[in-house]
């Protein structure tokens, strides 16, 4: 099924309603959707390098929305509606264990690393962001700062090295990023260890 979506999101990057498309998952995959934007992002940004940072500010805007709206899920309508979508995708339990030892600053942490590099999966830390009440404007702004961050960067790394930099990207990049987020998050527990 996994194998479809990907398949199914790739095509949509030739259709004239691609930028649509582009918000749409990018919205979706900060709520309730398992496949990133990237998916999308990175063949419109090789087939038109001049529109990447245009498609990357559509991705952030529409990505941060969609965190509102997970946010939003998580706050007011964890139980009827978050709940099941976590269970659906299997990150229930994953979830209920997150939210039993979560602090505000660990959340933060989180957010940023999310939105960067997917660890965890972004709707995962949006939902569980309103589910202990972040405050909606900090968690705004942390969501333009990682989202923006990602995407941008990507857009910069296709329009100055083009398509030889797309096998990169979808290979080692993610686990670059995703080495940088659990150093950035063994920093944070040994700076807490050491200041308690």
């Amino acid at each position: 099924m996994l194998r479809r979506l990907y398949d199914w999101t790739m095509s949509l990057a030739a259709r004239k309603s691609a930028e649509v498309w582009l918000a749409v998952i990018a919205f979706v995959e900060s709520s309730v959707f398992l496949v990133p934007a990237d998916v999308l992002f990175l063949p419109m940004a090789l087939a038109k390098p001049e529109r990447s940072y245009r498609y990357a500010l559509i991705a952030t805007i529409a990505s941060v929305l969609g965190g509102i709206a997970g946010w939003a899920l998580g706050f007011y309508a964890y139980e009827t509606v978050a709940r099941p979508v976590l269970e659906f995708y299997g990150k229930l339990d994953a979830f209920e264990q997150m939210k039993a030892y979560v602090t505000y600053e660990w959340i933060l942490l989180l957010l940023v690393t999310s939105g960067l590099a997917h660890l965890p999966p972004i709707k995962i830390v949006t939902i569980l962001s309103g589910v202990i009440h972040v405050n909606l404007g900090l968690f705004i702004v942390s969501a333009i700062i990682a989202r923006g961050a990602r995407f941008l960067f990507l857009a910069w790394l296709l329009r100055r090295y083009g398509e030889p930099i797309r096998e990169f990207i979808e290979k080692r990049l993610g686990q670059l990023v995703g080495i940088g987020a659990t150093a950035a998050i063994v920093l944070y527990f040994g700076y807490r260890s050491f200041a308690h």
